[in-house]
């Protein structure tokens, strides 16, 4: 597979690793590399999270910030030549639900047909969070159902998908 162009999705908990393999992924690709964030600083704890991926990822990124409206930031970004890692599709569906849940389904629908079109090398990083215990309360379990059917869209629609877990990486698909 031409490594310059397609999608990869890159699924693990917290903590397992998920963001480093994506980024090692990008940084292989010698490409130039974009960076779109989804997360928002609404607190000390998150800012610190930001800022410390941000140091992590080193010099060589642009960083774009995009919580609601990814795929039009996407479709911006989209070109030959660049590999664009998003990072991650979970806090995505959180803000959708707190700002724009009635979308949430448009939007699955919409981000899964462009990671199957992308002119660029493109990335996409998410907790998977379908593997514990059901939810006690009905946002929980909402959150739950909207990023599991969103990661079936996206998986079926990607190139390559990884499981990532304890830093070690399992290629599912691709």
């Amino acid at each position: 597979m031409d490594r310059s162009v397609g999608s990869i999705f890159v699924l693990g908990g917290a903590r397992s690793g998920k963001s480093n393999f994506a980024e090692k992924l990008a940084l292989e690709s010698g490409l130039e590399r974009h960076y779109l964030a989804t997360g928002r600083a609404y607190d000390d704890e998150m800012r610190s999270r930001i800022h410390a991926h941000r140091k992590q990822r080193g010099e060589g990124w642009m960083t774009h910030e995009e919580p609601i409206d990814l795929v039009a930031k996407l479709q911006q970004l989209d070109a030959p030549g660049r590999v664009i890692l998003v990072d991650c599709l979970t806090l995505w569906v959180t803000n959708l639900m707190m700002e724009a849940e009635d979308t949430i389904e448009e939007q699955t629908a919409l981000l899964a047909a462009h990671v199957a079109e992308t002119k660029a090398r493109f990335i996409i990083v998410s907790n998977e969070v379908g593997l514990g215990i059901v939810p006690e309360n009905r946002m929980a379990r909402a959150f739950r159902d909207h990023a599991g059917r969103l990661h079936q869209q996206v998986a079926a629609s990607a190139n390559e998908v990884y499981l990532v877990a304890a830093g070690l990486s399992l290629k599912m698909k691709g």
